[in-house]
């Protein structure tokens, strides 16, 4: 086997394709893998089955060179597995023997190329470069479809499965459904909580009933009582008519708490109530409501270390996390970064009436880098980024990284913001003595949203106020 170099014409960048190299007989893998990066590919052998698949789930190829007796194993089993998980790869069949009519069945078969007999660095290379000629503007790395993962209800649809760790949260959701058990959901920001909860409703008894969400950290302390349990005409100033809370509008159904870390220390001591005597009194209303919900609550901080300061009950705590489901990063469940990206690019094409369609291999593969810190919601901003700016059908690598770039210059900004936000409103507070009404006068913020703007940066006026 000859493996020597050789000047070849240089039709693409091969500085950016990754071949993998299927076969069991180590010295020549490793000869024709040292012949082809040489060449300036990039090579990544694979001496077993189990091995080539679970480097085609954490990684794009641009094609793929498979021993047709692998192991024993017929080429075609092999090829047909690896398009499973990336559909459209191109591969080359190589053999130590073989005849026109198994040449015809492999070619037929969907194989570019057919190699028989001592195959060396030189005559791959070249084969290889044929094959890249003819697909580089048809960019793969899209997943099969029809890829496995469990069977739920519509409302589960949307939660990409393909890694083992999210095909033990669709399985845990298939057995917890049926239950009324309260649910608690963990995970940091944007990995899909809230979609997780309207899987668990849709896939429940309760499924024709009512879903109701509300986020914890978005409404006011003062006003979050009156939401959630509704009041009478007349209850407090601005109460014209009698309205009802959210826990009464989701009788028969799932009510989903999100960002529960942020529940006031009141208000958890009234929702611990409701949870074990299933009734309450709207504000000002000796009327009482009986209510049959399913909790289902969330958050992107650890309730065992918000007991430890303090700020949860420990009573509650163990009243909603009945059943615990902790939702992986992004970065932990690689295997679905592609099938996502593939979602939201049908999505915004679609929504965007453009024919935007293909993922480049290049761009594939940046995507499959990335860190991922604001998780699928961040993988989605960034698809729709690409998206709007393509010229053509393809998204290049070039838009991925002007995404990210984006993405990753933000984070500094938007802390130095926070910060000056921050120490602008104890600025405030301590010139008015946590007098709220002359603080959001100076700030121009309505009451509401300057006690939103409180708690985002976990501040209490009575920090402020002097005996």
């Amino acid at each position: 086997m000859r493996t020597t170099s050789k000047t070849m014409t240089k039709t693409h960048n091969r500085d950016e394709k990754v071949i993998l190299i299927l076969d069991d007989h180590s010295a020549r893998s490793r000869k024709i893998s040292e012949y082809l990066q040489s060449a300036g590919y990039q090579v990544v052998p694979a001496a077993d089955r189990k091995k080539a698949l679970t480097l085609i789930r954490r990684q794009v190829f641009d094609l793929a060179v498979i021993n047709d007796q692998h192991n024993g194993e017929d080429g075609f089993l092999l090829m047909d597995e690896l398009r499973e998980t990336q559909h459209g790869l191109p591969t080359i069949i190589v053999a130590g023997q073989g005849s026109i009519e198994r040449a015809v069945e492999v070619m037929k078969h969907g194989a570019c190329h057919y190699l028989v007999g001592p195959v060396d660095g030189p005559q791959l290379a070249g084969q290889i470069e044929q094959c890249l000629g003819l697909r580089q503007k048809e960019p793969v790395g899209r997943p099969k479809p029809s890829s496995p993962q469990p069977e739920l209800a519509p409302s589960c649809a949307r939660i990409i499965a393909h890694s083992d760790v999210m095909k033990d949260v669709l399985a845990k959701i298939g057995q917890v459904a049926v239950s009324d058990a309260n649910v608690y959901i963990e995970g940091e920001s944007g990995t899909g909580k809230e979609l997780v909860a309207r899987c668990l409703h849709g896939a429940s008894r309760r499924k024709d009933g009512p879903f109701i969400a509300i986020n914890c950290a978005a409404i006011p302390e003062n006003l979050l009582e009156s939401e959630l349990l509704g009041y009478e005409k007349g209850a407090f100033t601005g109460a014209d008519g009698r309205r009802d809370g959210l826990f009464a509008q989701a009788h028969g159904g799932t009510f989903f708490l999100d960002e529960l870390a942020e529940l006031p220390l009141s208000m958890q001591a009234k929702l611990l109530r409701i949870l074990e005597e299933r009734e309450f009194y709207p504000l000002g209303s000796n009327r009482k409501v009986t209510v049959d919900v399913r909790i289902i609550a969330a958050s992107n901080r650890r309730l065992e270390q918000q007991m430890k300061e303090g700020r949860f009950r420990e009573d509650l705590y163990y009243r909603v996390r009945v059943i615990p489901i902790t939702l992986p990063p992004l970065r932990e469940r690689k295997e679905d970064i592609l099938p996502l990206a593939h979602y939201f690019l049908e999505q915004f094409s679609r929504d965007s009436g453009k024919s935007v369609q293909h993922i480049a291999p290049a761009a594939a593969r940046k995507l499959m880098a990335a860190d991922w810190p604001g998780n699928i919601r961040e993988l989605e901003n960034t698809i729709e980024y690409a998206v709007a700016l393509a010229d053509g059908d393809t998204i290049t690598p070039e838009l991925v990284s002007g995404s990210l770039s984006a993405e990753n210059d933000t984070p500094p900004l938007r802390h130095a913001k926070a910060d000056f936000e921050k120490d602008y409103l104890i600025q405030i507070l301590e010139r008015h003595r946590g007098i709220v009404s002359r603080a959001a006068s100076e700030a121009g913020k309505h009451r509401a949203d300057f006690y939103a703007l409180l708690r985002k940066h976990n501040l209490s006026v009575n920090d402020f106020r002097t005996n």
